[in-house]
């Protein structure tokens, strides 16, 4: 049995294997913040996610428009 080292990753998160191969990080208190299928993906996703919760998230662009022609 492999004992692996928990690290933290920019001092704000940790980031751990799941059953069936998932990863998901958590931060310094054990609250989840993301699932993906690889730990470089969940690594990124939580950088992201931490940095919109503390700068604020983009605003979402909408696109309105009408398909001309015969469908």
């Amino acid at each position: 049995m492999e004992l692996r080292v928990e690290q933290l990753y920019d001092d704000a998160f940790y980031v751990r294997e799941k059953k069936y191969g998932l990863w998901y990080s958590t931060d310094k208190d054990d609250n989840g913040l993301i699932t993906s299928l690889t730990e470089e993906q969940c690594i990124s996703a939580t950088r992201y996610y931490l940095k919109g919760r503390q700068e604020g998230f983009p605003e979402s662009r909408r696109y309105e428009g009408e398909v001309g022609g015969k469908l």
